[in-house]
């Protein structure tokens, strides 16, 4: 009988900043059945939950029922921001495949690079991004530079590091403009203060992401627009699955039509509920070609292998422009990548396998080389 193919599910701790989340929080990592606890409690009580804290470790099981259904011995490893720990288990167990989950280390961000090319200094096959397309990508501002030289558009912007050295009457486009940190991901640092709409409000912005995160702030153009997740996958070729939207009309009046953090993670926040996704976007039959082509070379460009997704907002719901690339996106069954993969018609454990697959594609040999 043929050996199965090992997949180790590595991921690192997410960080719990929330009230709830610390007073399960310890260093010794999280059982399912905690965070479950930690969910129905505070939906109970009619408190905001923060999914960031729990979608990886839901994520990981997931994932983990979906590669044992498709015949591969599977076992998750949390890091828990233990080097050695991490480098005696890759020793030891020696996986064939690494689906790589590791979005942090130390809580920093800038280190999910560092995570990758551990693997790779040590020949370990791993699905998703490389180490040099993780920095760049989270690098927000390296990463328009690239795309803006190379012809695919993205809003003007400019860095700023200090509130007191913004010139107010040489400021590169008008108002409204969106701020947020240059070097975090996954909504980090947005809320309904993030578009502003003067002088005044951005000056105040700048030194609020420069006291809390202490990096600059990356100020852009305002799109007011429609805005799009494009998922891709594969790598010879790539291919972009059915498009996402970003609904906004659940909004009240009077927020900006963003994907804030609480967008994104707060369960139980009217912004939460106000931002749901539908697949497949309604888009002019052009307009859709032209979102799949800038995704696809932006894709490419960027480094990005075996999945992705784009962001892209629609100005006047023509006009595409390039938010943000993001390698190794969330996986979640209710996120925007797996939406347009169900859409495409694929279950939750095939588009799961064919990521390792395009994973075990890219090496000639499994595992780690001899």
């Amino acid at each position: 009988m043929a050996k199965k193919l090992h997949v180790a599910i590595i991921y690192n701790e997410p960080t719990v900043e929330t009230e709830e989340g610390r007073k399960y929080a310890s260093k010794a990592g999280f059982s399912i059945d905690q965070y479950t606890k930690l969910i129905n409690d505070s939906r109970r009580d009619g408190k905001a939950v923060d999914m960031s804290e729990v979608g990886v470790i839901e994520q990981k099981e997931d994932i983990q029922e979906a590669l044992s259904s498709l015949g591969f011995e599977t076992s998750i490893f949390n890091m828990s921001d233990d080097l050695d720990r991490f480098l005696g288990y890759l020793k030891a167990m020696q996986p064939d495949v690494i689906f790589n989950m590791v979005e942090c280390l130390g809580d920093e961000a800038i280190h999910e690079m560092h995570v990758a090319g551990v693997y790779d200094l040590l020949g370990f096959t791993y699905t998703g991004a490389g180490p040099m397309t993780l920095g760049t990508c989270l690098n927000k501002a390296r990463a328009k530079e690239i795309l803006a030289f190379n012809g695919i558009p993205t809003a003007k912007f400019f860095l700023c590091r200090d509130a007191a050295s913004l010139p107010e009457e040489e400021l590169p486009m008008g108002f409204p403009m969106f701020v947020k940190p240059s070097n975090e991901d996954a909504s980090v640092g947005i809320d309904n203060g993030s578009v502003v709409k003067d002088f005044a409000a951005l000056k105040e912005r700048v030194a609020f992401i420069a006291r809390k995160f202490q990096q600059p702030a990356i100020v852009e153009e305002y799109i007011d627009g429609r805005e799009l997740n494009v998922a891709v996958i594969g790598n010879r070729p790539p291919m972009v699955l059915p498009i996402s939207e970003i609904d906004f009309s659940g909004l009240p009046d009077g927020l900006p039509k963003i994907v804030t953090y609480d967008a994104k993670w707060m369960e139980g926040t009217v912004e939460y509920t106000g931002t749901q996704g539908t697949c497949p976007a309604d888009l002019p039959p052009d307009v859709e070609t032209a979102v799949k082509d800038i995704s696809l070379r932006a894709y490419q460009l960027m480094g990005c292998r075996d999945y992705a997704r784009v962001d892209i907002r629609l100005r006047n719901g023509r006009e595409p422009f390039v938010l943000e690339v993001n390698p190794n996106p969330d996986l979640s069954s209710d996120a925007g990548f797996y939406r347009s993969a169900r859409t495409h018609g694929w279950t939750y454990a095939e588009t799961i396998g064919k990521i390792v697959e395009f994973a075990l594609e890219r090496h000639k040999t499994l595992g780690r080389k001899q």
